[in-house]
This record gives structure tokens, sequence and C-alpha cells, in this order.
């Protein structure tokens, strides 16, 4: 008989606009590494880095977990949103019974607004050309 191995590390994927990121959370004191750097230096204001932090702040495990991203793509703010939907799902795979929360607050929900791409023979994506009758 095979005894199951515990999983310390758990890995989750997250999404918005154009942004991917790779979240891993292992027990730790929560520290926050995105793309190799310190989660305060990667982000520039205060505002993006309480939206990467708000589902581990929500569910209370801010300091029980360390998280590591690779993030990719899309703008800073897209990626803050990316993150907290990894963060999110990872939370999930680690403690199911905090789902609920997560779910109400929104966290599990990919933010699926993207820039709508542009048509051929058209200035953009909804602008056209003047119309002229003569």
């Amino acid at each position: 008989m095979v005894a199951a191995k515990k999983v310390d590390q758990i890995a989750a994927t997250g999404r918005r606009k154009t942004s991917v990121a790779r979240v891993s959370l292992v027990k730790g004191s929560g520290i926050i590494t995105v793309n190799g750097k310190i989660a305060k230096d990667y982000f520039d204001t205060k505002d993006m880095l309480d939206t990467v932090v708000r589902p581990l702040v929500l569910t209370g495990r801010a300091d029980q977990y360390d998280m590591t991203v690779t993030v990719k793509g899309g703008g800073k703010v897209g990626q803050c949103g990316a993150i907290s939907h990894g963060a999110s799902r990872a939370l999930v795979k680690a403690e199911e019974e905090l789902k609920p929360i997560l779910k109400k607050g929104g966290f599990l929900t990919r933010d699926a607004r993207m820039k709508e791409r542009k048509k051929p023979g058209q200035p953009g994506a909804r602008k056209r050309f003047q119309f002229s009758k003569r």
C-alpha cells in the first residue's frame, strides 16, 4: 500500500485581460515575490499591492502562506488582477472550505474584459470611415 504524499506547494493560474499569472502558495510567513522581486518593489502603488493580497486578507491567511508568482503579459493593473485570481484559485485548492467566501467576494470569476480587436478595412474596432452620399 502506497501512502499519500502531502503536497507542500499549491499552484494555480489566474488571468485578467491579456495577463497570465502562475501562482504558487507554500506554508510560510506571508512573503510575496513577483517575477523574482518582492511585491512592494514590483508594483508601483499601494492599490495594486492591496489588490494582490486581498484574497489572502479576506480569508485571514495573509501571514500563513508565502506566494511566488510568475506573471506575463498586459500592464501592471491587469497583472494585479491575474495574481489575485490565481491566488484565490490556489487557496481553494489548499482549503476547500474557503470557496464560498472567495466566491461571494468575486475572486473566483475571471474578468474577461479585453480590448476589442481592430476589424479589417476599418480604422479601429468600432470606428467606421465617414459615409459620403455623393
